[in-house]
């Protein structure tokens, strides 16, 4: 397994190879900065959530460098940010939850996002597991099953302003 490259984003901090890149927001906010400056294209993004924005940003950074064949991600709290608010949108007698919130009650829309934009139809999974190492081994089963370069990493988000990618695209050899 050979990683050729890699991105950290986390609420203060984008690194990209290795390479700090300079950003003026932090948070929420710096997500929106990096659409900005990364994608611009995509009206799409404003309506995801916070993992989704995460990732799909992290993944547009890292697929303008190189393409892949197949997307793999995980995290411990699944959507948890948004399942909390969509919860919200049911209490207190309204009984008609918001479907646009709904969507993205599942971890994997990330991926889908992913390979939407990307024309990806490869395998596109998200896992929802106990500690980032245990992606591993899913990841280097993965890679002996499809064309390799992947992207593979972990994308976890509990809140608006909590939010951690690390992302790498990786061969098998």
């Amino acid at each position: 397994m050979r990683v050729s490259h890699d991105i950290e984003i986390t609420p203060k901090s984008v690194v990209l190879d290795g390479k700090q890149i300079e950003v003026s927001e932090t948070g929420e906010r710096l997500l929106v900065e990096l659409y900005r400056r990364y994608v611009g294209d995509y009206p799409k993004f404003y309506k995801m959530d916070t993992l989704s924005r995460l990732g799909f940003i992290a993944a547009e950074i890292l697929l303008k460098i190189e393409p892949v064949e197949a997307v793999i991600l995980g995290n411990h709290n699944a959507s948890i940010k948004n399942d909390r608010d969509y919860l919200k949108t049911i209490t207190d007698g309204n009984y008609y939850p918001s479907p646009a919130l709904f969507v993205y009650t599942l971890p994997n829309i990330v991926t889908g996002e992913i390979a939407i934009r990307h024309h990806i139809q490869g395998e596109t999974s998200f896992y929802v597991l106990d500690k980032q190492e245990d992606l591993e081994p899913i990841i280097h089963a993965t890679l002996n099953n499809v064309p390799s370069p992947i992207l593979g990493g972990w994308c976890e988000c509990s809140d608006k302003d909590e939010f951690n990618a690390k992302l790498q695209i990786i061969w098998n050899n």
